[in-house]
């Protein structure tokens, strides 16, 4: 059992291999039941054991984390600690489910699911696959962020306005800026904002500090606006025809 969570470099994950892919499909396939069953969900009884279920994984998740870096020798306060846009949006989810505040709603939907679909698809978990644990938690964790906020969308009804994008991108730059400092004084690089990432990543691809941020934030407002087109259709669908 312990080798399911002893860190090393055994099984190093590969991109779109077929466990990569299996894990995929079995997320898609959650978000369709997600969707075909949201009436039921809606059921008063049903819908608050569903969002407290959600809650409670996110939050274990996180907790899990946390206790398998100290017990494997990793924690740090430079780089362990629940700063990174992951995991804040993870907490700021579990929290979403349990008040169902409209303005956490605007920054988790295009921050959290924007960030976490990039990160599965292209996982940054270079040593493990499955079925270590770190492999099982990314994709736990980040599924869980995109499922939390697609259960406000699909079961909850709430929907985002383009207003929202300029709210979530002001909200986002804004503790870019906390992160920076954090990272300053404690000599960390949460959200990668103070160097690159020793582990190869997109963001190689996107010029030298600090032009990558600029970048960075070019590609945010494009994810941001490709997860608000679903509900722009919907709206020009919804318009009167003349």
């Amino acid at each position: 059992m312990s080798r399911f969570f002893e860190p090393g470099k055994e099984n190093v994950f590969q991109l779109f291999s077929p466990a990569h892919i299996v894990t995929l499909l079995v997320f898609l396939l959650f978000i369709f039941l997600l969707f075909f069953f949201r009436k039921r969900l809606r059921e008063p009884g049903i819908n608050q054991a569903a969002r407290i279920s959600l809650f409670l994984v996110l939050v274990l998740s996180e907790v899990s984390l946390q206790v398998w870096l100290w017990w494997s020798g990793y924690w740090t306060y430079q780089y362990s600690l629940p700063l990174h846009l992951s995991s804040i949006s993870l907490i700021l989810s579990a929290v979403l489910l349990l008040t169902k505040q409209y303005r956490l709603f605007e920054f988790t939907y295009f921050v959290g699911v924007g960030s976490a679909l990039q990160a599965m698809i292209t996982p940054d978990i270079s040593l493990y696959t499955f079925p270590h644990y770190r492999y099982v938690h990314f994709f736990v964790s980040h599924g869980g962020t995109v499922v939390a906020n697609l259960f406000m969308v699909f079961v909850e009804g709430y929907r985002p306005t383009r207003k929202s994008i300029w709210r979530a991108f002001l909200w986002l730059n804004a503790y870019t800026v906390v992160v920076f400092i954090v990272n300053f004084l404690i000599e960390g690089n949460y959200m990668y904002i103070s160097e690159k990432p020793v582990n190869p990543s997109l963001i190689d691809y996107l010029g030298p500090w600090p032009w990558y941020i600029l970048s960075l934030e070019a590609i945010a407002l494009v994810t941001f606006a490709i997860l608000y087109v679903p509900f722009w259709l919907k709206e020009r669908k919804a318009l009167p025809s003349k």
